[in-house]
């Protein structure tokens, strides 16, 4: 049982952040505002595959006016990430958002700073801190021995926390991110001990689908488990749909959230005798249909399942052309392999119509 860490609770739209809130999902369209239509399409297309929030991206005014637009046609909250021009924040403000991700320490003094609280205090508009290892100011380097550090980081987050409490604005979530997972997860773990606040988990530049998922499933899980951490985004260079399906299975594998049926199955070895590759993907495929919390097993054999496998609600096992299906570990029928996943899906649903 994972214990999460107390956090000051904000709200970005509807979604409740911090303060024992499910934690949630997050990505980040490719699309720049101005092409509203496609940037509507892109962001719901990632609410449907279960995105709580998206950021965009506002490189101009332009772009800021054009979010006001996207926010209408969006389906759920939008946040703007802005740098440099604190006059893209007071835009997107004006446009509906429903966040702001900005730098203090980029967008030119504290005036400009004072300037964006002003206007995103009356209507609870938080605003994300995000600190990156590659990109801490040249004073943070030289004091810390000129290159990124877990120290250093912190120190960087604490100085822009420092600009917004001096200010009396704490509707405020941080994040402290890094390419190198060792360094993230130090750094979290750092800042989680120094602030109340929120923290948006992420590792930074994590690569590719393959490469950034097994990075960040380190770098976001094990700070999970410790019960740190608010929200989440997987970075991959890919289409993002994968960056929100990688995050469910992430906090659904640490029983931190559900998200309907699971399914578990084995590696395969030399004594499987049916073709288990294609039985375990038209299996996950066809679960993604059921919202019911039940675990469901595909096994090579019978050593796995029902054996190994007796936990699952549901089951199957493959034999020598044939298979069992089974349920809790106990056997209710033998069938031909090639009706193994139709039979499961029987079981599966008559079970479902009964609750």
């Amino acid at each position: 049982m994972i214990t999460r860490k107390a956090t000051r609770g904000i709200t970005v739209g509807t979604v409740k952040i911090g303060d024992f809130a499910p934690i949630s999902v997050q990505s980040m369209i490719t699309t720049n505002p101005v092409e509203s239509e496609k940037a509507i399409a892109e962001i719901n297309r990632l609410a449907d595959a279960g995105c709580e929030l998206v950021r965009v991206a506002v490189p101009n005014m332009n772009a800021a006016k054009a979010l006001k637009e996207v926010k209408a046609g969006a389906h759920i909250p939008v946040i703007a990430d802005i740098h440099f021009d604190y006059k893209l924040a007071l835009q997107a403000i004006d446009s509906g958002v429903d966040a702001l991700r900005i730098n203090p320490g980029n967008i030119g003094g504290t005036d400009n700073v004072a300037a964006v609280i002003a206007k995103a205090k009356p209507k609870h508009i938080p605003i994300r801190i995000g600190v990156n290892a590659g990109s801490l100011p040249e004073h943070i380097l030289k004091a810390y021995g000129g290159h990124p550090c877990a120290d250093g980081m912190v120190e960087a987050a604490l100085e822009h926390v420092r600009i917004l409490e001096q200010m009396d604005y704490l509707d405020m979530k941080l994040s402290i991110k890094a390419t190198d997972v060792p360094l993230m997860i130090e750094a979290y773990q750092k800042l989680s001990a120094k602030v109340p606040y929120p923290l948006h988990l992420g590792v930074t530049e994590a690569g590719t689908v393959t490469q950034g998922t097994i990075k960040s499933s380190i770098g976001i899980g094990s700070l999970l488990a410790q019960g740190i951490g608010d929200t989440l985004r997987v970075s991959l260079t890919g289409d993002p749909i994968h960056e929100v399906e990688v995050g469910k299975t992430i906090l659904s594998s640490l029983g931190l959230r559900s998200y309907g049926a699971t399914m578990i199955s084995c590696p395969t070895c030399g004594r499987c005798r049916v073709n288990l590759f294609d039985m375990a993907d038209i299996v996950e495929e066809r679960l993604k249909a059921i919202k019911a919390p039940i675990r469901v097993a595909v096994m090579g054999c019978v050593v796995n399942g029902p054996g190994e496998a007796r936990e699952a609600d549901f089951g199957i096992a493959g034999g020598d052309g044939r298979g069992i299906v089974f349920r809790k570990g106990e056997i209710i029928k033998t069938v031909p392999e090639a009706e193994l996943v139709d039979a499961l899906f029987e079981e599966i649903e008559s079970y479902l119509a009964k609750e």
